[in-house]
């Protein structure tokens, strides 16, 4: 598998792992185009508690470990679940309660992005 389908394979796991746990407003933001960004890919969804952020971000870890045997290299925000990253390198996972992903607003910051909306199945 080459680095491109690779990434798509990953990006694919990541969003039906949030689907599986109710993940909202999910959105997939490619910065592959923009200079200097942190990664290529980030994946940015909303949970309604600190119980379902630490169940969207688990959810992530396992599907992507039990289907694609890879882990990510960085992992933080667990602590409060306020806002949970999960770094893949070329694909960065944001969990976000509602108000702190509003408060951050990094749809506005990364506006430039080319930016793939997904339509909740539920």
């Amino acid at each position: 598998m080459n680095k491109t389908a690779e990434k798509q394979a990953l990006i694919d796991k990541i969003v039906e792992a949030i689907q599986d746990v109710k993940g909202e407003d999910v959105m997939i933001f490619d910065l592959s185009k923009i200079e200097n960004s942190v990664a290529e890919t980030f994946i940015i969804c909303s949970g309604n508690s600190n119980t379902q952020v630490s169940a969207l971000a688990g959810s992530v870890e396992k599907k992507v470990r039990n289907d694609l045997k890879d882990r990510p290299w960085h992992v933080e925000g667990t602590e409060n679940s306020m806002w949970v990253l999960v770094d893949y390198v070329t694909v960065v996972v944001h969990i976000f309660q509602k108000e702190v992903r509003a408060y951050y607003d990094i749809e506005e910051l990364w506006g430039d992005a080319e930016i793939t909306k997904i339509e909740s199945e539920y």
